[in-house]
Formats: structure tokens, sequence, C-alpha cells
């Protein structure tokens, strides 16, 4: 998912909301978004967690990318934390 918050976040335009079946599905789509970025020149200003822990960020400014495990996106619910936002796209 893409979800707009501009205007209703003070440090990101927009969140992008993905989930991974499992631990090694996390560090591969972690790994992949890194690689395709830095290969166009950007680079994250902040990374967090590891796929053991459910949940991995890659910050990238205006762009922050939320990577969960499903249990712990259902938990965080940031769709609904930020309801307010705007859906750009929503994949399934």
């Amino acid at each position: 998912m893409l979800l707009d918050v501009t205007g209703l976040c003070s440090f990101a335009d927009y969140f992008v909301i993905t989930t991974g079946e499992s631990g090694r599905q996390l560090g591969a789509i972690y790994d992949e978004i890194e690689h395709v970025l830095k290969q166009s020149g950007t680079t994250p200003i902040y990374r967090e967690g590891t796929p053991d822990s459910g949940w991995m960020v890659l910050d990238y400014g205006d762009v922050i990318v939320h990577i969960f495990a499903p249990d712990e996106r259902a938990f965080y619910n940031l769709e609904e934390l930020w309801g307010a936002g705007r859906p750009v796209l929503r994949m399934q």
C-alpha cells in the first residue's frame, strides 16, 4: 500500500506499507528495495528492524517504507492509525 500522509505527518509525505510471509521474505523485500533505490543514487537516512522482529523500516525522508510480518502489520495497523491519509495505491 502507498499511503499519502502529506499534511498529516510532520516527518514524511508517504508511507509504503508491505507484508512478507516469512523472515526470509521480509529480508528479501528490504534488500531489493534498498538495492534498486541505491542504483538510482538514493540511500536511506535511517534503517531499523530485523527479519526476526517482524518489522523493518527504511526511511528515505519524505517516504518511509514499512515491511511487516502479518501479525505485526495487524498489530500496528498503520492504515487505521493514519486513516485520514489518502490511499494512492493498494495491491494484494
